[in-house]
């Protein structure tokens, strides 16, 4: 009789976890809202471009804000790699506050949304982070660097990058950072890699810009990393950068490392292929814990340990690097790329109004700039 009892009690516990377990998997695979301000005009999908897409993860919202004067044409990833909130949560604070005056920008939050339906369990990583607005408070997802599992697998031993024949880490194929111009009839990653290139083709994208975060330790840091068609464009926007007090570096792409954005965008379409970096200690590995109070402020005290012994690439003090600043940095050379391409190109301009300067975004914190939940 206890046999019996004691399988009944662990037979219900099991299924109280496996309920538990389910109920978190769809919420993870559930998307946080995003408000749009009145700048966003229309809302498309990625599948409008490359149809193959439609009912599956790797389909993702295109916000287009287009302003009342024509002009030229520019695309914004965020979540490229949702493990560095700071991409997507500036490419979100553009959708909820931009206007453009002249031209389009067309602002994709969450790139790799499959990537966003889990996170790197190894690494310890939160499932959330949380923002609070005047509103009440706003939840968005901490993802992974790579492509879900359940949407592409198994991983290779090798990696082979399809146009160029460049060998690198089997992990590599669920990188959406590593696909590009992407394949037609490769692999779910690069399935959504060919989406965002024929989207860019289609609308004859001028400008791309790519948000990232990275650690400190690591050597593209709190920088622009340029296509060699791009560098005036960049070197005139990162000069206004440091005019403005935001530090920045400029590297032209390496030609010998392919399948990123700043390369194959480059190569492959007319736009103008530009990245940004910006610094995350929850992106590296001289961290100590790994939470969401890491991903918002950026303090950790081994960081300020490795910046006193001379390790890092950037300044690291008990301040940290907050997500402020980070998504400060990032919106702002949005914008100032957009004036810089703008002065370039005067007749084919892209005017971005509304954005709100980085010391506001350090001084009200970024809560100030995220529309407040609204009840369904």
């Amino acid at each position: 009789m206890n046999k019996k009892i004691s399988a009944t009690v662990l037979l219900i516990i099991s299924i109280v976890i496996a309920v538990a377990a389910g109920k978190n998997f769809v919420k993870m695979r559930e998307p946080e809202p995003i408000y749009p301000g009145a700048g966003v005009k229309e809302v498309k999908m990625l599948s409008d471009y490359f149809p193959d897409l439609k009912g599956t993860m790797g389909d993702t919202e295109i916000y287009v804000m287009e302003g009342s004067k024509p002009g030229g044409k520019m695309m914004v990833l965020g979540a490229t790699h949702p493990n560095e909130p700071a991409a997507m949560l500036a490419a979100i604070t553009l959708i909820e506050n931009a206007n453009i005056e002249a031209g389009t920008v067309y602002v994709i939050p969450r790139a790799n949304n499959s990537a966003l339906s889990h996170n790197d369990a190894q690494e310890a990583s939160p499932q959330f982070i949380h923002v609070d607005t005047e509103g009440g408070q706003r939840w968005f997802r901490f993802g992974s660097r790579a492509t879900n599992p359940i949407d592409q697998w198994p991983d290779p031993d090798v990696y082979i990058h399809a146009s160029s024949g460049q060998h690198l880490s089997g992990s590599e194929t669920r990188n959406l950072n590593r696909g590009y111009p992407g394949r037609k009839d490769g692999s779910f990653t690069e399935k959504v890699c060919y989406g965002i290139t024929k989207f860019i083709k289609d609308e004859n994208i001028d400008v791309s810009i790519d948000l990232h975060e990275a650690s400190p330790e690591y050597p593209v840091i709190n920088a622009m990393v340029s296509h060699e068609n791009a560098m005036g464009v960049a070197s005139a926007a990162s000069i206004n950068l440091q005019l403005n007090g935001i530090q920045i570096s400029l590297e032209q792409s390496p030609k010998n490392l392919r399948g990123l954005t700043h390369r194959e965008l480059g190569d492959f379409t007319d736009t103008l292929a530009i990245l940004m970096e910006t610094a995350n200690a929850s992106q590296g590995r001289l961290r100590g814990k790994t939470d969401e109070e890491l991903a918002i402020t950026g303090k950790d005290k081994f960081y300020v340990k490795a910046a006193e012994l001379g390790r890092l690439y950037v300044p690291y003090d008990d301040n940290g690097h907050p997500i402020e600043e980070r998504v400060g940095r990032h919106i702002n050379g949005v914008n100032e790329i957009a004036k810089a391409y703008t002065m370039q190109n005067e007749a084919n301009p892209i005017i971005i109004n509304n954005i709100p300067e980085y010391s506001e975004i350090l001084s009200n914190g970024l809560g100030n700039y995220l529309n407040a939940p609204q009840s369904n």
